[in-house]
């Protein structure tokens, strides 16, 4: 019953989601570009934008910097939530080093 489970588990997500992915976070960082001015409201689109982002990505450390720029005031002028699609669809997941062996 030894199976790999390289072929039975996905190394990231589909090409459908990342691209699903990048247009839920343009159109949150346009619409956090309106709203920068509105505390409540920018929030509120993070929130959500993250959420939508864990669902479609599945849990990414990568998210929670990304909700974290975005909570600072002035930060929705750049697009953190496109550069954070971007940096699950270029480096995937955020592995712990192996062990390295000093000689």
């Amino acid at each position: 019953m030894s199976e790999d489970l390289t072929t039975t588990w996905p190394t990231g997500p589909s090409k459908s989601r990342l691209a699903l992915a990048f247009l839920v976070a343009a159109a949150s960082d346009v619409v956090s570009y309106g709203t920068a001015f509105v505390p409540p409201m920018q929030w509120t689109v993070d929130l959500v934008t993250a959420l939508c982002l864990f669902v479609l990505l599945g849990r990414r450390w990568a998210l929670l910097p990304g909700l974290v720029a975005e909570a600072i005031p002035g930060v929705a002028m750049f697009p953190v939530w496109m550069l954070v699609v971007a940096a699950v669809a270029l480096w995937g997941e955020v592995k712990r080093p192996g062990p390295s062996h000093r000689q």
